[in-house]
């Protein structure tokens, strides 16, 4: 680190000190060719004169990034510039404090400066022309060079990022400094996707899908958080805050009977589940999640992307959901214009702990009665297993564990009943199990974000899951398009200023 600092401040001395950073490039390419072909050069393994030509080559390209801005001038647009503000009598305020500031930005070929005038005033912050000419960012990072911490903070560790970044460009960057740029990347999320309109042209099929489900994050200690010397029951090694996730798709209808599904369930064979057509899958799948937004506000966006997917209301809408009572309760009346199912996998959870409880795991008693309740349940036989399996328990005089378990099964089933319509789904083509949320679950947080030691902070979470959604949508590279146009209008209004005296 010593030493890449300190060959940094060589640099940066002598491109202050050098009349034209182009001289410096001109003689920066020489030296390297002349290297290229001198008995040293031709003494070494091809990897070895690869490595030095990179890191020549980086600083001749550096020196030519440098040299270009220079030849932008300093951004000198007069001796005064007219600000239009609104805590003025007049509407404007006239700057004519003139600076000369430089300022450093980090970029992937390495530092280099730029030297521009800025104008002010008593009080107020001064404004660079040559920064809104350039769009440079706020941070000393380039775009390009927080497009890639970003992209690779989505796929691994920062650990790993700032290795990763160091390793590709030469730039060192604090661990620090890339969880917040991640964080900063991820403002214009929901612009981004609130701007889209229908489908773009493309033919999709005629069933709207959404799912909905949460999601455990583990989160950093709070400092007022007391230490316990011992864990009392049911505390764990771990605080987690639940994230509500949601994808939403298109898909063409997929007609089964239940036998189908059972068979598929139950396959010993893994070749044989695997029957689904690919023309019936999520077509334009879109996965996102929030830790800080309440369940209302994020339902009502789940409802806003369902609406752009389809503004005339002309699919059929599905929402499919688990047994949380709360999260069916704000979603049966927020998108009370779709069919709200309930998850077949949380529905066979149930079926397999009363199973167990009756006849022990791993036993094939147990895999028949899941089986056999499962068909029925999918017939739309629904009361009639709720009845069979209060009267086990009667009938068998049942008690402790093994009750709960079969009348805690029974009364979930009857308190869902009427989204467990299975035969009337199936028969119409819709989906009956929410794998696709369960694969957002795991692909956009458990992967990333459920590591060994992974601790995080409430904004760096919500950061991250916003990125890696943008990532996992495919979305990426037009995201960051806007990202940068949203910032350099933040950062740098229209019609800002003006020029009050023309040169």
């Amino acid at each position: 680190m010593r030493e890449t600092t300190s060959v940094g401040r060589r640099q940066d001395t002598v491109s202050r000190c050098c009349p034209s950073a182009e001289l410096l490039a001109r003689y920066q390419f020489e030296t390297l060719e002349k290297w290229l072909y001198s008995p040293e050069a031709h003494s070494l393994s091809l990897r070895d004169i690869e490595v030095a030509e990179q890191k020549r080559g980086r600083e001749l390209l550096r020196l030519l990034l440098q040299a270009h801005v220079e030849s932008r001038g300093d951004g000198d647009v007069g001796a005064a510039i007219r600000v239009h503000v609104t805590d003025s009598s007049d509407g404007y305020l006239l700057y004519t404090q003139r600076r000369d500031h430089a300022r450093r930005i980090t970029t992937v070929f390495g530092d280099i400066w730029v030297k521009r005038i800025g104008y002010g005033m008593e009080g107020r912050t001064s404004i660079h022309p040559l920064d809104e000419q350039l769009q440079l960012p706020a941070r000393r990072y380039s775009y390009e060079i927080q497009r890639l911490v970003a992209k690779k903070a989505v796929q691994g560790p920062f650990d790993e990022v700032v290795d990763a970044l160091y390793e590709a460009t030469g730039v060192r960057m604090p661990k620090r400094s890339a969880e917040k740029i991640v964080v900063d990347a991820s403002a214009d999320f929901h612009s981004f996707y609130a701007r889209r309109r229908g489908t773009g042209g493309e033919r999709t099929g005629p069933i709207l899908v959404a799912s909905i489900d949460c999601k455990g994050i583990p989160m950093i200690k709070s400092e007022l958080t007391v230490k316990n010397v011992r864990r009392h029951k049911g505390q764990k090694a771990q605080k987690k805050k639940m994230a509500t996730v949601a994808t939403v798709f298109t898909q063409k209808p997929y007609m089964r009977t239940p036998e189908e599904v059972v068979e598929s369930l139950f396959a010993t064979d893994v070749g044989q589940s695997r029957t689904r057509h690919k023309s019936s899958g999520p077509q334009r799948k879109r996965v996102w999640a929030s830790l800080q937004a309440s369940k209302d506000w994020f339902i009502s966006d789940v409802k806003k992307e369902m609406h752009r997917r389809d503004p005339r209301g002309k699919k059929f809408r599905v929402v499919v959901t688990d047994g949380e009572r709360a999260l069916q309760r704000r979603a049966c009346l927020m998108l009370d214009d779709a069919v709200l199912v309930l998850d077949l996998l949380h529905v066979l959870e149930r079926l397999w702990t009363a199973g167990h409880a009756l006849h022990g795991e791993g036993t094939g008693e147990a895999v028949e009665f899941v089986r056999r309740r499962t068909l029925r349940i999918l017939h739309g036989q629904v009361s009639q297993v709720v009845k069979g399996l209060r009267q086990i328990v009667t009938k068998r005089q049942l008690k402790g564990k093994k009750a709960n378990a079969l009348l805690g099964a029974a009364s979930y089933y009857y308190k869902n009943k009427s989204r467990m319509r299975y035969h009337e789904y199936l028969a119409q083509g819709l989906p009956i199990a929410s794998g696709s949320v369960e694969g957002a679950c795991k692909n956009l947080i458990k992967d990333r974000m459920e590591r060994s030691g992974m601790r995080w902070s409430s904004d760096g979470a919500e950061g991250m899951v916003k990125m890696r959604a943008i990532y996992l949508s495919g979305d990426f590279d037009q995201y960051w398009v806007w990202h940068i146009a949203q910032d350099q209008e933040r950062l740098y209004p229209r019609d800002r200023w003006e020029p009050a005296v023309a040169k």
